[in-house]
Parts: C-alpha cells; sequence; structure tokens
C-alpha cells in the first residue's frame, strides 16, 4: 500500500476475494451428500448408543428470558424460557475430511432423535411443548438443541406478606418415559442464566440456582434423575403501596376525627359507617387477587383489624350520642364519673367551657350552681315573708302577703329551679360525653398509628 499510482486509501473498499464457481457448489453438493448418507439407515425412534446397557447423557440448560404473568389465584406461573439440551448421537458421525471439511449442519429437529425433557409440574391444559427448531449436529455425533418455550408451571403462592412477598417456583425437568439407566440427565450449569432476560414491572428476580435430584417413584423400581430451577421472585411493592396501603392508612387516620365532630352536627354515625364502606372496597379488591387459602395477607390483616377499630368507634359513638342526648329527666352524674370524667380527664384531654383553659384551676362543680337556686329570682317564699316583715310592712294592709299571691309565686319558684336544675343536669352530661370523645379520639388515634407501625416494621 502506498507504492505506485494504484495504491488504495484508507477509505477504500477492500477488493472482493474471486472464488471459482465450482468450489462455491461443492459445500452444497457434500452437504447434501452428507444428510443422505447419515440419514440413510438412520431411524429417530431408538436411542443412540453404542452399547445399550449404557445410559446416554443428557445436559439441560435453562435461561429464563421472561416472567409474562403471575396469577396468584391460580398458583400458575407463566415464563418465556430458552431450552438448551445436549447430547451425544453414536449413529450421527462422519469424517468432515471426507465431505470437504463440513465439520457441523443445521437440520429439522425431527430428523433426529431427541430425549424426552419435559416441564413435570406444568399447569398447561394444552401441554404445549417446545418449537420445532432446528439442531445443530457436528461431526462428532455431538447434537446441541435450542428451543424457544412458554411454559405455564404451577407455583405454591405464600400471600402471608402480600404486597411485601417474595415466592419461590420450582421448574422441574425430566425424562417422562426414560429412567436413570437409560438416560443421565445432568444440568449445565449450577444456575439458570439471567443474562437475557426482560425485567418485569411486578417482579424482581433474585437467582435462579439448579439442583439435581434422582427421585425413586412408587410406581417404578428404577431411579428418575430430574433437574430443579429454583426461580426465587420478590414482588416491586411501590404500585400496593401507592394503591392499597397510603389509602387505607389515610382512611384509618379519618376514622378517629368523627369523635371530633358536635354531637349535634347529625354526621358522627354516617362518618364511620363511610369509613367502613370505603375499607370493605379495598378488602374486596383484595381478596379477589389473593388464591382462597387460609393465610391471610398481611395487609388483609391490616384491614381486618382498621375495620374492627372502626366498628368499635361506631358503637362507642352511638353510646356517647346517648349520653349527650339523655335529656332533662336523666338522672344527676354520679359522683365517682364527676370526679374521674369531669375533673381529670377533662383536663387530660383539655376539654373546658368558655373562659376556661387547660391550666385554670379545678372549678367545684355543683356548689356554685347550688347557691345559685337558693337565691336571686329563686328565692323561697320564707325568705320573701321575712325580708317583708323586716321591712314593716303590715300583714293586714299589704296585698302582697295574700295567700293566693304567695302560693303562686312559690309555684313559679320552684319551677325555676328545678328547670334550672335539669339544665345543670343535662349540661354536666354534655360535658361528659364532650370528654368521652375526646379521650377515644385520642385513644384510636394512637391506635391506628400503632398498627400502621407494626405493618410496616413487620414486612420490613
Amino acid at each position: 500500500l502506498g507504492r505506485g499510482p494504484a495504491a488504495f486509501t484508507a477509505t477504500d473498499p477492500p477488493a472482493p476475494v474471486w472464488v471459482p464457481s465450482g468450489c462455491r457448489g461443492a459445500q452444497g453438493r457434500f452437504a447434501y451428500k452428507l444428510l443422505h448418507d447419515l440419514f440413510a439407515n438412520y431411524s429417530s425412534a431408538l436411542r443412540p448408543v453404542e452399547d445399550t446397557d449404557r445410559a446416554l447423557n443428557v445436559t439441560l440448560q435453562i435461561t429464563l428470558s421472561q416472567i409474562i404473568d403471575m396469577d396468584e389465584r391460580n398458583q400458575v406461573l407463566t415464563s418465556y424460557l430458552w431450552v438448551r439440551q445436549a447430547w451425544l448421537d453414536a449413529h450421527l458421525t462422519w469424517d468432515k475430511d471426507a465431505y470437504d471439511g463440513i465439520d457441523s449442519i443445521r437440520i429439522p429437529s425431527s430428523y433426529v432423535w431427541r430425549p424426552d425433557i419435559i416441564l413435570y409440574n406444568n399447569a398447561d391444559d394444552h401441554f404445549g411443548g417446545s418449537m420445532e427448531t432446528n439442531v445443530v449436529l457436528r461431526s462428532d455425533g455431538h447434537i446441541m438443541w435450542d428451543s424457544p418455550a412458554i411454559t405455564k408451571s404451577s407455583c405454591k403462592v405464600d400471600v402471608s406478606y402480600f404486597p411485601f412477598d417474595g415466592q419461590r417456583c420450582h421448574l422441574t425437568f425430566g425424562s417422562w418415559t426414560y429412567n436413570g439407566n437409560q438416560i443421565d440427565l445432568r444440568n449445565r450449569l449450577d444456575t439458570g442464566d439471567l443474562t437475557d432476560f426482560v425485567e418485569n414491572v411486578e417482579w424482581e428476580v433474585l437467582g435462579m440456582p439448579a439442583t439435581r435430584n434422582v427421585i425413586t417413584y412408587g410406581c417404578c423400581s428404577e431411579p428418575y434423575p430430574d433437574v430443579t430451577y429454583t426461580l426465587l421472585l420478590r414482588r416491586r411493592a411501590s404500585f400496593y403501596i401507592f394503591n392499597l396501603l397510603l389509602p387505607c392508612i389515610m382512611v384509618s387516620f379519618l376514622a378517629p376525627l368523627g369523635f371530633y365532630l358536635p354531637a349535634d352536627s347529625g354526621e358522627k354515625v354516617s362518618l364511620g359507617v363511610t369509613v367502613l364502606l370505603a375499607l370493605t372496597v379495598f378488602q374486596l379488591l383484595v381478596a379477589e387477587s389473593m388464591p382462597p387459602s387460609e393465610s391471610v395477607p398481611l395487609i388483609g390483616k391490616y384491614y381486618i383489624a382498621t375495620m374492627t377499630m372502626i366498628t368499635a368507634s361506631t358503637a362507642l359513638t352511638i353510646f356517647i350520642m346517648n349520653v349527650h342526648h339523655c335529656g332533662p329527666g336523666a338522672r344527676p352524674v354520679p359522683p365517682w364519673a364527676r370526679r374521674l370524667i369531669l375533673h381529670h380527664m377533662a383536663r387530660l384531654c383539655c376539654v373546658y367551657e368558655v373562659g376556661e383553659s387547660c391550666k385554670s384551676p379545678p372549678r367545684e362543680l355543683g356548689g356554685r350552681a347550688g347557691r345559685g337556686d337558693a337565691g336571686g329570682p329563686g328565692e323561697s317564699p320564707g325568705e320573701v315573708e321575712v325580708g317583708t316583715e323586716a321591712g314593716g310592712c303590715p300583714r293586714d294592709h299589704c296585698l302582697c302577703h295574700h295567700d293566693g299571691l304567695l302560693r303562686n309565686i312559690g309555684y313559679i319558684a320552684g319551677c325555676f329551679r328545678r328547670h334550672r336544675a335539669a339544665q345543670r343536669r343535662t349540661s354536666e352530661w354534655k360535658k361528659v360525653a364532650k370528654v368521652m370523645d375526646r379521650f377515644f379520639m385520642w385513644v384510636f388515634f394512637l391506635m391506628v398509628f400503632l398498627m400502621s407501625v407494626l405493618v410496616l416494621g413487620k414486612a420490613a
């Protein structure tokens, strides 16, 4: 290069190599002759060994290409696999020098004997096997058969920690008719090939170890070897966290606010029932996708616990509303309830009347009101009479001291005292209901927080 006027530059294409036409056609003629010579007296029905008492070694290698679907309810894993099988056919050997150096040929797999390796835990109703792809036949008799297959295998699904669960799905391959004395099945590698795996949006593949097992079944006395690939899967929980778990947590924190609603609003019970119905819908969504097994999913346990808590809060709300609307005919607040609820719990929950605060000293209930009933407009007839006598009004010349008028004034004063006593009892019962509302609101807030922390902690 670089010498003379006919020199090539670096950008010039290389000159094509000229091959005589006879040499180009020689490979094709020898390939046809080789195919005719190999299969002239060959039968694909018999096991290709020189000694029928010796086992034929078959190696198996599985490449996981894609996880198509994981049906948790029916416990079926649909996967796309590349299955590679290799064995030695003693009847398909040739001298490559006698056939113009042909070392390997590719022929349809139906031409040669093939081991009946199937998936033992197949869950497909059609029993679809591998595709009829070509096999690579070498001059020393080694055959390599690569075929893609879409398999449906049964997989025991454990949803105890759903949606933070992991699954172990087994793919067991073995010969259906040949025992271990006829075919010695072995795995080529200690693990499945994941180099060409297409990432799945729902499942993360952690590994695919392979183990060889030799099992003697009850039907036969001969051993049957198989190769089991264990697919280790872990669920990607982001979708379920944002669509099932977080809405449930938010609805759960909304439920205790029903205790904060005023009792006169009429929405306390309806809020609890609405939250309960919302959680029931979420529970049904989870139940539709889970298998009907005895193991309850973790999120299902959280739903059930939350629904139980909301049911209890609704029942307590009904009881507290009954206390709030007890009416003027109710009995006075018992001393123990007055001391426990109106004194201690009221200050603990910061429930106070207008003009009071959490730091105000406790007011003696009943003393001031009792004194107010005796004075003012509700004075007794005796006090009026004493005051009249002190004023020096003569009984015989004052019309205000007539017996009928005194009886009417006494009746009015008694009604006023009874009305004030009823109002005092009603206000006390309303305050009891308000204190109980605030107390249970904080209790249920704490329960929701603890349940959420326990669920997330157990999942982690």
